[in-house]
């Protein structure tokens, strides 16, 4: 059943109005069409689908919403003009119901269809659904969606075209053929130890597996491919050689109808925690301008040999001697497109719309293309995510008691939440991204620590502490990335101890000055955050504190005694407060 926003006119212009009549595509060619589409279903959740709609909103065009019964009153049903029941919470009951969604954008009269990123966005068979039902598919071609969706299928059209790829096999392993265990053993000692298992038909690290030694091999291919199978219903898995140490490192691309391919710029996702990105930033630290354009040109390169039309990104490996080395490509938007916008100076949600509806890429995206390989600026991105940093990144799901996000110059947040309202705990657990940008690295890290410094969340647990102990250490101020950051930096319970220590004596300090910070000894705590862990300015070596004590931190804690209190670890307080 469709609902409407019908206590307040749409946000954008109605379809025949003179307001949205007047609308065109100055960034671009001449165009036949004042708007791609009149109505866009998005199917989506969260801050993606709200990001979405609002393009939608912007180009004159109606967008129509679906949603499960957790997100009855989410921010993109509200925000959008026509909204769709489509199952209860479990995606696999709503959001993944292909068949639903088509219903929905036919019911609806919309005429495209805008995947967003996860659920359907990377499957051939949803576009197909889609283009079947008459609609269009806002993205690649289902053709390039195959062909690039398979993770062998894009290293062979890779190595087809001249692009270097990860050492490792072209072909599925044999897991259900006991007889052919040598040859798989011999063809794992050509690609060398130590390597990966590596689903084929997916990514996020689902079916994956590390493998040291030849002993480990035959276990690591049977549950990687178990794995594999129950989460994309393809249980192929291949080898794959560990570059280590390295940089992961990805360009935007868009194509047109006519098979033009250009490459906007890069992002650097090096810093991640089990292949799920945490940090990204654009342009990618410490390149030179020829190694830019080599870049750009190995990802057009891929592109174009597979039929790529619409957005996506090319990955790479960046290992220590220089060379890149092809991963894979996503046919669809990613996470972290905003900081590309930003540095690139262009919508890329709507240019994806002009692509789908035929026209030719925009006079702004070729001028970008042209430029991407001396950027002038730099954009960073952090996830804020329902997620405990101290505890694995457990997922935390729950309610959100406070809500307060930076502004100010160069500040950018995408988030679908308010206060009162409820994480769900069937989906992924980001709940914002905060960007921000500058005039070059240095000033874009400075403007992205005072802007964590503001945020103040309450009631769940985020990691917000792991962002601001992050963006404040010495080897990330270096440009010092690498895959495994994570694991060489972040040590939660010495940070965790480390708090309590500075919390409990700038409480103490706060109690003997009877200033601010005595009341919230006996008052509610306050909601500054996890001031103390952040590992800011003024740590040593490695990122620990000097003395065992961060200053900038027992200076903030001093200034605000309640924050302090709470992260001593008041009993009504429960857990790692963000």
């Amino acid at each position: 059943m469709a609902t409407s926003r019908s206590e307040r006119a749409p946000v954008g212009a109605p379809p025949g109005s003179a307001a949205a009549a007047s609308l065109g595509r100055g960034s671009g060619p001449v165009f036949a069409q004042r708007r791609p589409f009149e109505r866009v279903l998005v199917a989506n959740r969260g801050e993606i689908a709200l990001r979405i709609i609002r393009a939608c909103h912007e180009l004159g065009m109606e967008a129509v919403a679906v949603y499960s019964d957790a997100d009855r009153r989410a921010a993109h049903v509200r925000a959008a003009d026509v909204a769709v029941r489509i199952g209860p919470p479990p995606a696999a009951e709503s959001y993944l119901r292909a068949e639903a969604i088509v219903a929905a954008a036919l019911a609806t009269g919309a005429q495209a269809v805008h995947p967003g990123y996860g659920f359907l966005a990377e499957r051939a068979s949803f576009a197909e659904a889609v283009e079947a039902a008459g609609l269009v598919f806002v993205g690649p071609p289902p053709a390039a969606i195959a062909a690039l969706g398979d993770k062998l299928a894009a290293r062979r059209a890779a190595a087809a075209a001249g692009v270097p790829v990860v050492p490792g096999t072209l072909e599925p392993a044999p897991v259900d053929r006991p007889d052919q265990v040598a040859a798989i053993l011999a063809e794992a000692e050509r690609v060398g130890f130590p390597l990966l298992v590596k689903a084929a038909a997916g990514g996020g690290g689902r079916g994956m597996r590390r493998v040291e030694s030849a002993a480990e091999l035959p276990a690591a291919l049977v549950s990687g491919s178990r794995e594999a199978a129950a989460a994309f219903g393809d249980g192929s898995v291949y080898l794959e050689r560990v570059v280590f140490p390295a940089r992961h490192i990805e360009v935007q691309l868009l194509g047109d109808a006519s098979g033009e391919v250009v490459a906007l710029g890069e992002r650097d996702c090096s810093i991640q925690r089990r292949h799920q990105k945490l940090i990204e930033e654009a342009p990618a630290p410490g390149l030179t301008e020829e190694q830019r354009r080599e870049l750009h040109a190995l990802a057009v390169a891929v592109a174009r040999a597979a039929g790529l039309r619409n957005a996506a990104t090319c990955e790479f490996l960046y290992d220590p001697d220089g060379r890149f080395w092809f991963l894979e490509v996503n046919t669809r938007l990613q996470v972290e497109h905003p900081v590309t916008e930003l540095v690139a100076g262009i919508d890329i949600v709507i240019e994806q719309f002009w692509l789908a509806a035929g026209a030719p890429l925009s006079e702004r995206a070729i001028a970008a293309s042209r430029a991407a390989a001396r950027p002038t600026s730099h954009a960073i991105e952090v996830r804020l995510s329902a997620e405990d940093p101290g505890r694995a990144f457990a997922p935390t799901p729950g309610r959100v008691t406070r809500w307060l996000l930076p502004a100010g110059p160069g500040i950018r947040v995408d988030a679908a939440i308010e206060a009162g309202e409820r994480v769900p705990p069937e989906y992924d657990p980001l709940i914002a991204k905060l960007i921000v940008h500058g005039p070059d690295r240095p000033a874009a890290i400075a403007r992205l620590r005072r802007a964590l410094d503001e945020i103040e969340i309450g009631g769940i647990q985020t990691t917000l502490p792991f962002d601001r102990f992050a963006v404040g250490h010495a080897t990330f101020a270096a440009g010092e990335l690498s895959t495994s950051w994570v694991e060489d930096h972040w040590e939660p319970l010495t940070d965790r101890a480390r708090a309590r220590e500075v919390a409990i004596l700038a409480a103490g300090l706060a109690e003997l000055a009877g200033g601010p910070g005595s009341a919230g000894l006996a008052g509610t705590p306050g909601s500054a955050g996890l001031e103390a862990a952040d590992g800011g300015a003024g740590t040593g070596a490695g990122g620990r504190a000097a003395g065992g004590i961060d200053e900038r931190s027992l200076d903030r804690a001093r200034r605000d005694g309640r924050s302090a209190w709470r992260l001593a670890g008041r009993p009504a307080a429960s857990g790692w407060r963000s």
